[in-house]
């Protein structure tokens, strides 16, 4: 009999919001399925989805809205456990902590993405600032003892520094669609084209990315900005584009498919990613696979998916002017760009997703096997012939 999986976390990839962590359920979960799991992802619903649907061998469930599915879970979670003996829960940290050992008692894997921290009060409102900042300061009580799985090295010494022991981390990085993304084919634009890709969001700091294009057109005239995605933060990045005279010269894609997504990377010359932290930096490896080089703040989760001076170039957070040389060089340097997207092109070459779910089904068995083990175990009292 297959062996349940139910994973926790707020969207699904079909969601309007999904970003890395809604691709990282569906492509482990489509593995897992594969080897003969049963994975069940429990999310949040949004307008026209339905509450129940399969996709790719994964059980979606939707219920409740943003703020009433956190309510709603505890529940949901008992009455699952309840109908599949032997599940193993997979908790997505990415977002809210759903703290499942205060409600249940099952086999846990906390799989972490990236934790906000302070970079929570740039995101949201500032009442669910403090409900994510507040929560997140409770996790090595709630999850102690519990195994972890960490994106990247920066998000397993976030963990670390935290108060979760190293022992109990495993760094799995995540998988690459080499099938989508890849280079055979690729014919750059003829405008020298600046790539921001993913969810449009003030902790982004996109608009460090549109300072510095300001600066560049002064060398590059023709130069074009293109912002595949969307979020909470596109109509201050509008405005500000406007303010900063950059009209035409740059684009808001809004919400594409993949298949535009891939040819809006396959048409540009440079990635950039202004962000404030993430887990991993999803997007940067995505661009490597097409061979598109990136420019990256130097933060958590970048400098561990940027190889600096190999597959593109880090620079200081929040330096506009180290941002714009490090663009410029590449847009005007076609040797050197050429360079950098080899190198970005064998790095992506390392990652697939694929590997990085075997890798957690293995951390899953263990943890799977150590609860087995534990309830074949005979109490105490059994031990001592039942005298109490």
């Amino acid at each position: 009999m297959a062996r349940p999986l139910l994973i926790l976390n707020e969207r699904d990839q079909r969601h309007p919001a999904a970003g890395g962590a809604e691709l990282h359920v569906s492509e482990t979960a489509r593995y897992f399925a594969e080897l003969g799991y049963a994975p069940t992802l429990l999310c949040s619903r949004f307008r026209g989805a339905p509450a129940e649907e399969m996709q790719d061998g994964l059980r979606v469930r939707r219920f409740g809205n943003r703020l009433t599915y956190y309510l709603m879970l505890p529940s949901v979670v008992r009455r699952a456990l309840a109908e599949r003996p032997g599940t193993v829960i997979v908790e997505h940290l990415c977002k809210l902590p759903f703290c499942t050992p205060l409600y249940v008692r099952a086999p846990l894997v906390l799989l972490t993405h990236h934790l906000f921290g302070v970079t929570a009060f740039q995101q949201v409102p500032f009442p669910v600032a403090c409900a994510v900042y507040v929560s997140e300061k409770f996790i090595p009580w709630v999850y102690r003892g519990r195994r972890f799985v960490a994106v990247s090295p920066s998000t397993r010494d976030d963990l670390i520094g935290r108060g979760i022991p190293e022992r109990n981390i495993t760094v799995i990085p995540n998988g690459l669609d080499h099938s989508l993304y890849h280079a055979r084919g690729r014919v750059s634009g003829e405008r020298p084209t600046i790539l921001v890709l993913g969810r449009v969001e003030f902790y982004k700091r996109i608009e460090l990315i549109l300072q510095a294009a300001k600066q560049i057109m002064a060398q590059i005239p023709d130069l074009q900005v293109v912002v595949v995605g969307d979020g909470g933060a596109r109509s201050m990045l509008e405005g500000l584009s406007r303010e900063l005279g950059l009209g035409d010269h740059v684009h808001f894609s809004g919400f594409v498919s993949n298949a535009e997504k891939v040819d809006y990377i396959r048409r540009s010359h440079v990635l950039a990613n202004a962000s404030e932290k993430e887990g991993w930096g999803l997007t940067v490896l995505e661009a490597n696979a097409c061979g598109v080089p990136a420019v990256a703040s130097d933060v958590p989760g970048l400098r561990d998916a940027v190889r600096d001076g190999e597959t593109g170039v880090l620079v200081a957070h929040g330096d506009v002017n180290a941002l714009a040389a490090a663009l410029r060089r590449i847009l005007v340097d076609a040797a050197y760009r050429e360079r950098l997207a080899a190198g970005a092109l064998a790095w992506a070459q390392r990652f697939d997703w694929r590997t990085a779910a075997y890798d957690i089904l293995a951390v899953i068995e263990a943890v799977g096997s150590a609860a087995t083990e534990r309830a074949l175990q005979p109490s105490t009292s059994d031990s001592m012939g039942g005298v109490a």
